[in-house]
């Protein structure tokens, strides 16, 4: 089960949660959706209690991500532990109902790891919405309390199964069983997300060996043998096949010849382009920290076809993006997600001491010109500090997940890696210019005595001790 959590703000949620009772959904017939254009991520993305929340992220080619509402939570659970993690989006075959179905669990919030695997909730967290926008409160769905002495309830995902017309709900529950206790993976069918059938092991690996994340993909007719791949995390990322969401499934191998197991990456996470016969199993490298990595690959059903990304041709956004589910969007879907928690406007940074120079990057280093071009170099998302409330990180526009960071005292362009020194590195503390109040200063968060300024027209980290100095640390951010 993914190790992360969402770190999303909770100023409007209570805009958010405008419908608190609902009527039971029926299920009703697959409708041909409009072409999709975009794709959604819901994911959590730490282990504080604001990154164990709902989070999420847009994409408009599947490998480049933003993060929607400037990083900040969409919604928080207000039942059981308060916390949420692993999300799976869910859409109704006719597109007109949304669920999202989360793991309740907050670690550090009173609760640690081993009573969370031991003696954990035994209920899933669910949210449901007509929109996508506007969502229900939370409920809780006790999926585990029917297993005898089943202990927890993890990492949940859920499938329309049009052989039985409701939804195939899985999960993890660890339980002592034929002489060993570990998580296996229960299945249960429901129509509404409010009541399930009894449940039914679905994956149980061997011996002591646990199966905790799984997720499935549907492929189209003439691709590989099987209608369906699923994707598990056990000792390594086994890839299975079958033509029956509940039948028969055949192990068709695992990603260990790419140099990936279950030691190093776990929280598979499926997505199909919009335009191709192509996919992404996006893997969380927890072991490293570094969050999801994708992995590509045209017939999901042949372990031996998938391959790694070129160096550079995707990005995760400023949030570390765990254990969570991506949706196909519409145009609409996209417009009304969009409308909602889109990103924070485009800005320029300019110099004081020479105001026709704005910050930009060239090669990934970081300077001020003139006349900058193409123009998006020269465009910035001041968004929340990755390292602490109150501060602000310099995020590229046209590299999103890209931000400014300091490297020996150098200003520099780099990926978010997901790491503390990072998000230090790559945070500031925004305070009245030096030279004018009424321009702007960028105090290094790691290094507070230092600041953003110019130096032969390249942006460096320095500490700021005349008068020269203060004009060169200070910038006016401008639309």
């Amino acid at each position: 089960m993914s190790r992360v959590l969402a770190r999303l703000g909770a100023v409007s949620v209570a805009a958010c949660l405008l419908f608190t009772t609902w009527s039971v959904a029926t299920p009703k017939e697959a409708a041909a959706l409009d072409p999709t254009v975009g794709y959604l991520m819901a994911h959590f993305t730490g282990e504080s209690s604001t990154d164990q929340q709902i989070h999420l992220a847009h994409s408009t080619d599947g490998l480049r991500w933003t993060d929607l509402n400037n990083g900040g939570l969409v919604l928080r659970s207000t039942v059981g532990t308060r916390g949420v993690r692993d999300p799976a989006l869910v859409r109704s075959p006719a597109g007109d109902r949304y669920w999202i179905v989360a793991t309740d669990l907050c670690i550090g919030c009173g609760q640690d790891w081993s009573t969370a695997i031991n003696n954990g909730s035994r209920n899933l967290v669910v949210w449901e919405s007509t929109d996508l926008v506007n969502w229900s409160a939370p409920w809780l769905l006790n999926v585990a309390g029917a297993i005898p002495d089943g202990r927890n309830a993890w990492a949940p995902e859920a499938i329309w199964n049009p052989a039985t017309g409701d939804y195939v709900l899985y999960w993890a529950t660890n339980v002592p069983l034929d002489g060993a206790t570990k998580h296996r993976v229960y299945s249960a069918r429901t129509a509404d997300f409010r009541s399930i059938t009894a449940p039914q092991i679905y994956i149980s690996r061997p011996g002591s060996q646990e199966i905790i994340d799984t997720q499935i993909v549907e492929v189209p007719a003439g691709v590989g043998a099987y209608r369906y791949v699923r994707a598990s995390r056990d000792d390594q990322i086994t890839v299975e096949g079958s033509n029956s969401i509940l039948g028969t499934w055949t192990n068709l191998g695992n990603l260990s010849g790419l140099g990936l197991t279950g030691a190093q990456v776990e929280g598979p996470m499926w997505l199909r382009f919009n335009n191709r016969n192509e996919w992404v199993l996006y893997l969380d490298q927890y072991a490293s920290g570094r969050g999801y990595l994708p992995v590509l690959t045209t017939n999901p059903s042949s372990p031996g076809g998938f391959r790694l990304p070129a160096s550079g041709s995707y990005a995760m956004g400023g949030t570390r993006k765990r254990h969570g589910s991506i949706l196909n969007l519409t145009a609409a879907e996209q417009s009304r997600v969009l409308a909602r928690w889109g990103t924070t406007a485009a800005s320029r940074i300019q110099s004081y001491n020479f105001q026709d120079r704005y910050v930009r990057h060239a090669d990934y280093d970081a300077r001020i010109d003139p006349s900058v071009s193409p123009a998006q170099d020269g465009q910035w998302r001041l968004v929340p500090g990755l390292a602490g409330s109150g501060t602000v990180s310099i995020q590229s526009v046209n590299f999103p997940g890209y931000y400014l960071r300091h490297y020996g005292f150098d200003l520099r362009l780099e990926a978010n890696d997901g790491t503390a020194v990072f998000a230090a590195d790559a945070t500031f503390r925004q305070v009245a210019g030096l030279a004018s109040s009424s321009w702007t200063s960028f105090r290094s968060y790691s290094h507070p005595d230092r600041y953003i300024r110019h130096s032969n027209y390249l942006l460096r980290l320095d500490p700021i001790t005349d008068a020269q100095g203060r004009a060169d640390a200070t910038f006016r951010v401008t639309g």
